[in-house]
């Protein structure tokens, strides 16, 4: 993984174990087949993958409590 593609990512996710969860998830799925949501080169990894498509804001998440109190509604 690219510092910089951490260190962008972190400014959009500011916490580290959800920043490492949404990652993971993510590169699970790509491993998985899921296609890129973003244009991608060969020496890409899925987990430059993955914090360029949450750069990008191709890549969005919710966390538990946003998720109950959707479901509340």
């Amino acid at each position: 993984m690219k510092a910089e593609l951490i260190e962008k990512a972190s400014k959009i996710i500011p916490e580290p174990q959800l920043l490492i969860n949404v990652v993971s998830r993510r590169v699970q799925q790509l491993n998985n087949g899921q296609s890129p949501l973003i244009p991608t080169t060969p020496h890409m990894g899925n987990a430059n993958i993955a914090l360029t498509e949450i750069i990008e804001g191709k890549l969005v998440y919710k966390t538990e409590s946003e998720l109950s109190s959707e479901e509340n509604k």
